[in-house]
């Protein structure tokens, strides 16, 4: 299903009052034209009276864009990035810590022992000054620590797939939302011709009214209720202006930049499972917020290990060697250490605070089984709900699609009718804002259908730039992952920073 096409978000050739500078004059046949050619523009696609640019914008066009650019989407990246450093800082407990520690300093000594007894004369004294120093090196080794190095590592990949279907679902969100600001544009823009094109109709009916009443056949009150219509027109289309304003806004905000040319834009519920019940299947097994949820599970049972680990004994060995220089102040004297020793520590007692942080984390591993159960409960409710609005779009349609085409009949019978003075200027009024309201409901129809099978898809858990075919370059998570997860040494990013 297409949506329309959308020619410029900006119209030229309109006068403050929101119409078409000059009066046009149109005869029954010209209106009838305009009427018939305007009966068009919802029928399968919401299209501009205008011809679209060779360089029109494409709904793959702009998500590729919002793929590439959006600021929401690239912070998650970054922060998935982030989270890979976790996982060397987890591993470096596996690996010894090795600390140089030196000392320089000046050192005075001096010692004086006063005269002998008996009153003889006397004594003795000495005074040197020297530069002592040393220079040490430690390095500790953790044998074993209740299996926390194992566990805190698991937990960090744990952590970082979690991250990754974070990351999976915001770029379903952005996708989703990009669609939407897309199908908003063209909604906003085709309804905006509709309230033009009423306008302009609206014009010709006052003045043909006011042309019947300077020669007998209408009252005035036909005049007034011509101009009213007319009035609440031009309301109408102010009110459609600031309502495509603030969607242009919206898609500069998603895609990066404001509209110029949008090309139609189709439903994409073919790529949806063929069934509901295929659909809340497929959604509750890989939707990404549920598969966070369990990666939340499993970092949750890890922590209560962790913790439990702080009871165990530790085992570590811890290596040091170091050189005295003038040592004791002494000029050249000179002493070498070099010590190697095992130690095991042995909880006891912790006061309680361990054991608290134990059942603490416990009861966090029950929050988190329950989040899960939550969020396939939800993700259901949200696949049923959108799957119904999408069927409820598609009814609509058909049913809009009838009612544009009964109240162009009616519209096209109660003229005829007042031709002759069976009808009032009022009846065929009310025929034309029949018709126009059926023809805003077709175009609204039509946008939601195509959001709504977004939506769906977003639902299900599938919509990504690889089941839309985006032309783009696929941001790799693992790339930056195996980029660090073995690194020992070194302060900068691997692009550079």
């Amino acid at each position: 299903m297409a949506l329309l096409r959308q020619c410029n978000v900006e119209f030229p050739g309109l006068n403050n009052s929101g119409c078409r500078t000059g009066r046009p004059v149109l005869n029954h046949q010209a209106r009838s034209l305009v009427f018939r050619a305007a009966a068009l523009l919802p029928a399968f696609a919401l299209a501009s009276v205008a011809t679209v640019s060779a360089r029109a914008e494409t709904m793959s066009g702009a998500l590729v864009r919002a793929y590439g650019t959006n600021p929401d989407l690239n912070q998650e990246r970054a922060g998935v990035r982030a989270q890979d450093e976790n996982i060397p800082r987890a591993t470096s407990a596996y690996r010894p810590t090795v600390t140089a520690t030196g000392q320089y300093g000046y050192s005075n000594l001096s010692l004086r022992e006063p005269g002998s007894v008996l009153g003889v004369a006397g004594g003795f004294r000495y005074q040197a000054s020297t530069d002592t120093g040393n220079l040490g090196i430690t390095a500790t080794e953790t044998i074993f620590n209740g299996n926390r190095n194992f566990n805190g590592v698991r937990q960090a990949e744990s952590n970082v797939l979690g991250s990754r279907e974070t990351l999976r679902n915001t770029e379903q969100t952005v996708l989703q939302n990009g669609a939407t600001a897309y199908m908003d544009v063209l909604r906003d823009t085709a309804i905006l011709d509709l309230r033009k094109n009423n306008i302009i109709v609206l014009e010709e009916q006052l003045r043909q009214t006011r042309d019947r009443f300077n020669v007998g056949e209408v009252t005035r009150t036909d005049v007034a209720q011509a101009a009213s219509s007319l009035a609440s027109a031009r309301s109408d289309y102010f009110t459609a202006q600031a309502n495509l304003q603030t969607s242009i806004a919206n898609y500069h905000q998603v895609i990066g930049v404001d509209p110029t040319h949008l090309d139609p834009a189709r439903s994409v519920e073919i790529l949806l499972p063929p069934t509901l019940g295929q659909a809340i299947n497929v959604a509750i097994a890989q939707h990404p917020e549920v598969q966070a949820a369990l990666h939340q599970v499993d970092s949750a049972e890890l922590q209560v290990k962790l913790v439990e680990g702080e009871l165990m004994p530790t085992v570590s060995i811890a290596g040091q060697v170091t050189q005295n220089y003038n040592y004791t102040g002494e000029t050249g004297f000179r002493l070498f250490n070099g010590t190697i020793l095992g130690e095991v520590s042995v909880p006891i007692y912790t006061g309680g605070e361990v054991d608290a942080r134990v059942r603490q984390a416990k009861e966090l591993l029950s929050q988190a089984e329950l989040q899960a159960d939550l969020q396939r409960t939800q993700v259901r409710s949200s696949v049923v709900s959108n799957w119904g609005l999408l069927d409820s779009a598609k009814a609509v349609i058909v049913s809009d699609q009838a009612a544009v085409k009964a109240a162009e009949i009616a519209l096209e019978g109660v003229r005829e009718e007042a031709r002759v003075g069976q009808r009032t200027t009022l009846d065929v009024l009310n025929a034309q804002q029949t018709l126009l309201n059926a023809r805003v409901s077709l175009v609204s129809a039509q946008r939601d259908r195509v959001v709504a099978s977004y939506a769906t898809l977003a639902a299900v858990g599938e919509l990504s730039a690889d089941t839309l075919g985006l032309d783009v370059v696929r941001y790799d998570p693992t790339v930056h992952f195996n980029q660090v997860k073995d690194k020992w040494i070194g302060l900068r990013t691997p692009d550079g920073r």
